[in-house]
């Protein structure tokens, strides 16, 4: 998949999508914080692409699927045919070989992060609810997002690997301003 295809389903996805519940009650101000987040990392990902920098727009447009996925998948959010745009249809395109050093880097530190992430939060809600349940599946994606993309790397696909790491950690940080999570640690690597 080409970027500029994961900018444009991203963008289509964010003009469909709309709170779930009443403006005003705790869910729509969550919906809406959610709603911000992607607008925010669409917004990041155009500008990185528009600037010649693909390394941070493909980590920022991932993490907004991340976000959008995770607030669609806790009811927050509808893209009106229930059908969220998904980035993850095909291979991710190289970049240029003159992104690889960066492309390295980033994709090493975001699985650190992830890690660090996924290491920092338990589950708040009481164990015997729909919602903790709900926490420990965010928590579930997460970690097999993670592992997704330690196959990938592996295989020596970066950008997939690194698309993996920011879509992963997008969901566990959507779980976390939802407040299916406790941050235990480290609460400056979420949006909080």
């Amino acid at each position: 998949m080409r970027l500029q295809d994961c900018q444009d389903i991203l963008r289509v996805t964010l003009a469909a999508a709309r709170s779930t519940a009443p403006d005003t009650t705790a869910l729509g101000l969550t919906a809406a914080s959610v709603l911000t987040m992607v607008s925010a990392y669409e917004s990041d990902g155009r500008a990185f692409f528009a600037a010649g920098d693909p390394v941070n727009a493909l980590a920022a447009y991932w993490y907004g699927f991340g976000w959008m996925h995770g607030g669609i998948a806790l009811g927050l959010l509808t893209t009106g045919d229930g059908t969220p745009g998904c980035p993850f249809t095909s291979v991710i395109e190289s970049l240029p070989a003159v992104h690889q050093e960066k492309l390295d880097e980033k994709t090493t530190r975001y699985l650190r992060l992830l890690d660090t992430a996924l290491r920092s939060v338990s589950c708040a809600p009481d164990p015997t609810t729909p919602a903790y349940r709900f926490a420990s599946q965010v928590l579930c994606i997460a970690g097999a997002y993670r592992e997704r993309g330690r196959l990938r790397l592996a295989g020596g696909h970066r950008e997939d690997a690194l698309a993996c790491f920011s879509y992963g950690h997008g969901w566990l940080d959507a779980g976390v301003q939802a407040g299916l999570f406790r941050v235990l640690a480290n609460r400056e690597i979420f949006t909080v």
